[in-house]
Formats: structure tokens, sequence, C-alpha cells
């Protein structure tokens, strides 16, 4: 069989076989009805990613996706991320290996064991550092253009900007990865270690989010860690929120505050304070998710004897509020919530 078959023919003869290859590479994972269920593409346990073994309701087998941070794809996405490989041609041949198509040159798939999840973990994050790092300040850039398209005016250098990142549209796209502009996040430990980078991918024609399944991705670890932005005020109270615009906007109208966005509501309720903080103000989204997020992270916060405050929004999320009412009713609103809460503040 010819090594030049396109991508498309490889993703599909592994999805012919996904429950061969969820066992081979994800061995941590167990079988739930149609799904291959596992942590995350580290082959970490849990339940978080769901992998589709045969195709159902117009769904291609072999898709899946992860509902802890909205990365999903095809087997080839997976395998490359499971690999961490640093290249494309890396991935497919590993895959050719798999299929039985060539030798592996290193050593034989029968003999050779599954990375470690810590070992393919650490050159996601690896990985992510490589991407921040080949980022530039987002000052003059489709990101800044972006944020500023929000009203928000709260930025820093966890923020940069790539013009030409990676991207598949979808998990149906059969067509090479695409190189988009994007708006990078780094994320860190309490550390101040990089763990992660989400990528938020824009379109040059609108300055918004591109239109596509998930513009929205991370890659490395996001669990406990968050996207930081300090105000070099010394306090020891810290924001907390939830989406990276959520969380700016609410740095914009109070840029005195320390501020840690977790991006997704799970991993909100899995934020690790860092050592010195004896405050944390709660800011989430109002619904479900949100309520549930926030009581974890009080829980977690009682057992460390961190004080806990909630901000409340008026509208659908904190940016629609900053929209809507203007930074300076944003600010005295949240002010307000907080100086019921026993804050003590002056402002002008």
């Amino acid at each position: 069989m010819s090594a030049r078959r396109s991508i498309a023919d490889l993703s599909a003869d592994l999805a012919d076989r996904a429950e061969s290859f969820c066992r081979q590479y994800f061995p941590e994972g167990r079988k739930q009805g149609n799904y291959w269920q596992v942590g995350d593409t580290s082959g970490a346990k849990g339940q978080s990613l769901a992998i589709r073994l045969q195709a159902q309701g117009g769904r291609k087998a072999g898709s899946w996706q992860d509902f802890a941070t909205g990365e999903y794809g095809d087997l080839i996405d997976l395998l490359q991320e499971r690999l961490g490989s640093v290249t494309l041609k890396e991935t497919l041949r590993e895959a050719r290996s798999f299929l039985g198509e060539a030798p592996c040159p290193a050593e034989s798939r029968s003999t050779r064991k599954a990375e470690r999840p810590e070992a393919a973990s650490s050159k996601r994050i690896a990985r992510a550092r490589k991407l921040f790092a080949a980022g530039k300040p987002i000052l003059g850039t489709l990101a800044a253009t972006y944020l500023q398209g929000r009203g928000i005016t709260r930025l820093g250098p966890a923020l940069r900007y790539h013009p030409r990142v990676f991207l598949r549209q979808g998990e149906d796209d059969s067509d090479p990865p695409q190189r988009v502009p994007a708006l990078l996040a780094k994320i860190t430990d309490i550390r101040g270690q990089i763990t992660g980078c989400a990528r938020f991918y824009l379109d040059p024609s609108t300055g918004g989010l591109a239109e596509i399944e998930s513009p929205k991705r991370i890659l490395g670890q996001l669990h406990g860690h968050a996207i930081r932005f300090w105000s070099g005020t010394g306090r020891t109270d810290l924001i907390v929120a939830e989406g990276l615009e959520n969380t700016l906007s609410v740095g914009t109208a109070l840029p005195e505050f320390d501020l840690a966005s977790c991006l997704t509501a799970t991993h909100l309720g899995l934020f690790i304070p860092p050592p010195g903080i004896t405050r944390i103000w709660i800011a989430r989204d109002n619904d479900e998710a949100g309520c549930n997020a926030s009581r974890r992270l009080r829980n977690q916060l009682e057992s460390l004897e961190i004080a806990c405050g909630d901000l409340v929004l008026a509208m659908g999320d904190f940016n629609d509020d900053l929209r809507a009412f203007g930074r300076d009713a944003l600010r005295w609103s949240l002010l307000g919530a907080m100086k019921v809460q026993g804050l003590e503040i002056e402002d002008d």
C-alpha cells in the first residue's frame, strides 16, 4: 500500500480500528457503550475525553472530544497529542506502523510500550511553552483588536499573538491543518511555571473569533492552574474567574486587583490558590455550571481558611456588563458587592 495515501485515508483506516487503537494507546481508559473514555489526551485515568468507536447518527467513528478543554478531532489529531509529536510526519509514520503498513524505525509496535501519561503530558507542556515563546507582544496586533473590540483594556505579559498557528477546523475535516492567527495566553502554576497555552483563533476579516467549531482550545495542562494577571499592588486578595474575556472585563473595571482566569467552569472549581492569598473573589458565570464550580472552590477555600466572596453580574457574563454599562458602572457595581461582603477600600 502506498505510503503517500492522504491523511484522510489514514484517519479512516484508524477509525475502522478505533477500539484497537484505544486499547493500544489509551490502556488506562475503558469502554462505555459506543465510546472509549479516558481522562485526557495524555492517557491519564478519567472520563473527560470520549472517543466514538463506531459511526452513529451521522458522526464518524474515531471522532473524539475532550469535554474539559474543548479539544476535539480525529484519530490522527489524537495520536499526535498522545505521542507529543513535534511534526505531523512523525504522527503519520506511527499511524502507518499501527496499521501494519510500514515498520516503525525505532522499534516494532509489538515490542513498544505505550508512553506513560506523565511523559506525554510533559511533551504537551513543552509544546505549549514553545508555542507561547514563538508569540509576540499583542499591542498593535489582531489579538489586541479582538480584546479592545470587546471593551477590554486590561492586558499583560500573559498574552501574546502569533499570526500562523496550526488549526484543524473540525473532526470531519479531511484537509491538512491550516495556519491562522491566534491570541495566545500562558497558563501557569502557583510557582509561575508555564503548564499550558490557550489558543483563541481569530478571523482577520472581522477582528473577532474565527467562525469555526471550538475557536478556543488548550494545549498542555490546565488542572488547578490559570492565566494570571498581576496588578503590582501587593494585594493579598485575588479575583478568580472563568473565561479569559470575563476575567479581563472585571480587570478592566478593577485594575488594582490581581486576576486568575481558569478558562472553564470545571477548572474554576479545581483552582489552586497561590501562597499568601487571604481572600478570593469568585467571578463566575450565572449558570448551573458556574454555581457548581463556585461551590466546589468555596469548599476548598474553607478548608484552607481562605476567605471567599462572590462577584455577581447583571447580564449573561461580565463582558456583556462591561459593554452594556461601561467601565465605571461595572466598577461601582463590583466594588459595591465587595464592600457589602466586608472589603474596606477607598475609591475615588
